[in-house]
């Protein structure tokens, strides 16, 4: 189970990665947010990777056999978060689209590319 959620953020991350260092600004925003699930993933792990076990303690004998409820919290947060940020995000980078009829990162200031 931990290989698999290992390689899943693995996975994300290098998706993520490639996607941010393009030169359009949409898979820049789709690489954000693939990087922003890696990390939700990652915290959520931080709970254990426990099936059916109570998120409190219930009593003295099972202080053992619990999943910490923080990293939820935290992790439903961050999902919030990231959507109104995305939300964001997205709006800026139409606005900036509309206004030079480009998506490209490196253009200068007529909207025109570099190098054409």
């Amino acid at each position: 189970m931990e290989l698999l959620v290992a390689s899943a953020i693995g996975l994300l991350t290098a998706a993520g990665v490639y996607l941010v260092l393009r030169q359009r600004t949409f898979p820049v925003i789709i690489g954000v947010s693939l990087l922003t699930y890696a990390v939700n993933v990652f915290l959520f792990t931080t709970g254990r990777l426990a099936i059916n076990l109570p998120p409190v303690l219930q009593d003295k004998s099972g202080a053992g056999t619990y999943t910490d409820p923080l990293p939820q919290a935290l992790v439903l947060t961050a999902i919030v978060i990231s959507f109104g940020m995305t939300a964001v995000v997205v709006m800026i980078a139409l606005s900036a689209y509309l206004s030079s009829d480009s998506d490209r990162i490196d253009t200068d200031a007529r909207g025109e590319e570099d190098g054409a």
